[in-house]
């Protein structure tokens, strides 16, 4: 959130919720083709003759750009002025997209999608950086609410389009459809944003191009991106690809905080972090990316693997949890200006936490609507989240600082999504096989238990026709695979016991935060001397 003498100094010229929907345009269109995308995959891959494996690269390739470029999207804002490099990062994004969408082979899908994702990268901290520079500090929240239910929609609805536009007119046009969008987004950009005064005062400050700080984060960052998407697939650190660009990762990241840190004109404002404010904001925030995606895994993989439903079917379990986001989001925006924000996001730490422990009551005869109120108990809880913790991270720092606070910030839940995606896979596959050894130790001749569940699937073959031989071998067949499922949905369990604890530590972290000063009234009573 600007300081207030950056609102007593100037106003927007046009009114703010236009540019608010004018933002948003952008997000809704980078998530979109996102969670499309996803869907189009084996499309994708079948119709440029490439294998599933590479094809993932369609996805990591865009990761790896993204997060390179949002860290660094504070000083090329500074650099090139906001506007102009929001303007020019949509203009890339839409080329991008139409490259992706005309390109004739994988290879140079994946170059034009490491473009895209440079492009879309860029979008989001500019986002936020002008919707924090338009609202005033009793607005914000409901400007972010809005603005977040954006991504929300699109996510929910994107796997829907994608299926019928891939399924009616090919996997391209997921692609083009964007092009419209950059056109329209384009045109009410230049007509309504516009850069506050102080961006030209910061401008001036910039001197040269830290070409070292630069690669040192594109070598930390995309190394990082490849160790989390790859790690469990090449069994993590008994490989040395893995290793090796670990190691990478850590001198990149490593080298870049220490030369950002002593840089007179860093391109990531390492300072920020001497702020405890945004420290602990910064960390909430790397959580809440954490259980976000997840989660967002865990629950339909968990309903295809184990509970045997279609693809379809474990989309529509999703669905209520995005309504549930979509009404939820809003009266936050409405609280944070109200109530201290520090509440707030210990109140959706703690719903979240509470709804990840029910999560380790699923069993394999849970039911399709069982397994809905478990995804909207997370979702009630973690869409309390996003709102008071990114207006946290503004509220104790000037406006000039807005553009490395929003590429920071999402920085941090995109990363902590990656993390979270990893620990699901990691601990899936490792805890699974954990308890399948502890199962299978009690598979034997000498256990009761066992030979009671073998005799008993063996006399049922053998009622239903299949001779006395046959019998005992399939029900040695049978008990397995029940020791299969059960090894996996206690993994699955051990994963919601993970999930519950790193939440649940961030219930006490929010109030190490500085109490807002003179708390929200004053903000209020301020700003309503200059309130348009």
């Amino acid at each position: 959130m600007p300081n207030h003498a950056d609102f007593l100094r100037w106003q927007p010229r046009h009114n703010k919720w236009l540019i608010a929907v004018t933002v948003s345009l952008a997000t809704f269109m980078e998530n979109l083709d996102y969670s499309i995308a996803n869907v189009a995959l084996p499309h994708i891959t079948g119709g440029l003759s490439a294998g599933l494996d590479e094809g993932t690269w369609i996805l990591t390739s865009y990761f790896i750009s993204n997060a390179v470029m949002m860290p660094i999207s504070a000083w090329m804002a500074l650099r090139m002025g906001r506007k102009r490099f929001y303007m020019a990062c949509v203009v890339v994004f839409g080329i991008s997209s139409l490259l992706c969408g005309l390109a004739p082979s994988l290879g140079l899908l994946i170059f034009f999608r490491v473009l895209q994702g440079a492009g879309g990268g860029g979008l989001v901290p500019s986002e936020q950086a002008i919707l924090a520079d338009t609202f005033p500090p009793k607005k914000l929240g409901m400007a972010f609410a809005i603005y977040g239910l954006t991504i929300v929609m699109a996510s929910a609805i994107g796997p829907t389009i994608g299926g019928y536009i891939t399924d009616n007119f090919g996997w391209r046009w997921i692609f083009f459809i964007n092009v419209p969008v950059v056109i329209l987004s384009l045109v009410l950009t230049s007509r309504l944003v516009e850069d506050p005064p102080y961006l030209s005062e910061e401008r001036k400050k910039v001197r040269g191009v830290d070409y070292l700080g630069l690669a040192l984060i594109c070598l930390g960052l995309g190394c990082l991106q490849v160790v989390l998407d790859k790690g469990q697939r090449e069994n993590w650190f008994s490989s040395d690809f893995i290793v090796c660009f670990a190691i990478l990762s850590a001198v990149g990241i490593l080298g870049a905080l220490f030369w950002e840190y002593l840089h007179p004109y860093p391109i990531i404002d390492i300072r920020l972090f001497q702020n405890r404010t945004f420290t602990i904001s910064f960390i909430m925030m790397f959580m809440a990316g954490f259980a976000l995606y997840g989660t967002t895994v865990l629950m339909p993989q968990l309903a295809q693997t184990l509970l045997s439903y279609p693809a379809q079917t474990a989309g529509l379990m999703l669905a209520p949890s995005g309504l549930t986001t979509m009404l939820i989001m809003p009266i936050a925006g409405l609280l944070v200006s109200r109530r201290d924000p520090r509440l707030l996001a210990a109140f959706g730490f703690f719903v979240t936490t509470l709804a990840l422990l029910q999560l380790t009551t699923m069993s394999l005869d849970m039911d399709f609507w069982t397994a809905v109120k478990l995804r909207m108990f997370q979702a009630a809880g973690i869409a309390w989240l996003f709102v008071p913790i990114g207006t946290m991270a503004h509220s104790d720092l000037p406006g000039s600082k807005n553009n490395g606070i929003a590429g920071l910030s999402n920085l941090a839940r995109n990363v902590g999504g990656s993390v979270g995606i990893s620990v699901v896979t990691t601990l899936l596959a490792r805890r699974s096989q954990y308890h399948q050894n502890v199962l299978v130790a009690h598979a034997s001749d000498y256990d009761a238990a066992f030979q009671h569940v073998s005799k008993g699937v063996a006399d049922a073959l053998s009622s239903a026709g299949t001779d006395s031989v046959s019998a005992v071998s399939q029900a040695y067949q049978e008990t397995y695979l029940a020791i299969q499922r059960q090894a996996s949905i206690l993994s699955y369990i051990d994963v919601a016991w993970l999930f519950a604890i790193c939440v649940g530590l961030m219930v006490p972290l929010a109030f190490l935060i500085k109490r807002p000063k003179g708390g929200h009234a004053r903000g209020r009573g301020l700003r309503h001397q200059t309130d348009q």
